[in-house]
């Protein structure tokens, strides 16, 4: 069990954006994240609930030395040389497969899986000297969205051990409308629409109203064709709720080719 003295640590929901982010040495999304890292304690281990690992029931890894999965294709070749040599967190693997296996949630150890890029394209601006474990956890895709609370809910004793909570995806993501001509032009209104809605929903807390997003907010379809940017945030959410509403706060917000929103949210 990882314990410590650690305050709270604060939970987050990153909008990671293209996988080329992770060449990038500078530009809003990457200033905003480095600074973002530079501001919060640094975490005795890093646990990230990824768009990019959609498994039911909820697998974690990796506890084992491995490397990064480029989960993309068509990029430079650059790209798939990037490394990001965070040590494996078995004893952090260990802690959450226990608080899991306790909520009923019936985890999988996937020991050998590596970091997405949903994982390792932030981390590596936000903590770039890539000394902190990090493990990550599955989530299902087209479940109800109580079960994306009930894990978030499971996570919550982490942030008394030192833990930083990390949700990653993105807060509008629909690639076919996606205008890779005009990467920092205005937002087309139905991102706008809903990013707002989303805002207005996290500044209240309101989870029930943020759970029921496809039926309740604007242009919800437009901006989620399907839900596995979305629930990362919601699973963090949930993980901050427990106990008194916690405090919001957005370390970087904005739009890029027009529809996608680069919104990252704190929950402290």
């Amino acid at each position: 069990m990882i314990s410590s003295n650690y305050d709270l640590m604060p939970v987050g929901f990153v909008g990671h954006g293209a996988p080329t982010l992770g060449l990038e040495k500078a530009g809003p999304s990457v200033e905003a994240w480095k600074k973002w890292g530079r501001a919060i304690p640094k975490p005795k281990a890093i646990l990230v609930i990824s768009a990019h690992w959609l498994e039911k029931p909820v697998h974690l890894g990796p506890t084992l030395s491995t490397g990064l999965i480029y989960d993309f294709y068509g990029f430079p070749d650059a790209l798939y040389q990037v490394q990001y040599p965070a040590p494996p967190a078995p004893d952090l693997g260990q802690r959450v497969f226990s608080l899991l296996t306790f909520a009923g949630l019936k985890p999988i150890e996937s020991p050998s899986r590596g970091l997405d890029h949903g994982a390792w394209v932030p981390l590596l601006h936000m903590f770039p000297n890539a000394d902190i474990p990090v493990l990550q956890v599955s989530i299902g895709t087209r479940v109800p969205m109580a079960e994306h609370l009930a894990l978030g809910r499971a996570l919550a004793p982490l942030r008394a051990e030192g833990v930083f909570i990390l949700g990653s995806g993105n807060l509008t993501h629909n690639l076919r409308r996606v205008n890779f001509a005009d990467r920092y032009g205005d937002p087309e209104d139905w991102a706008k629409e809903f990013d707002d809605w989303a805002v207005q929903k996290l500044d209240a807390f309101d989870l029930e109203a943020m759970a029921h997003y496809a039926t309740e907010a604007p242009s919800a379809h437009q901006a989620h064709p399907s839900d596995d940017h979305y629930t990362p945030l919601l699973a963090a959410a949930a993980s901050a709720g427990i106990g008194e509403k916690p405090r919001i706060r957005y370390p970087h917000m904005g739009f890029e080719y027009g529809t996608l929103s680069m919104r990252c949210v704190e929950f402290q």
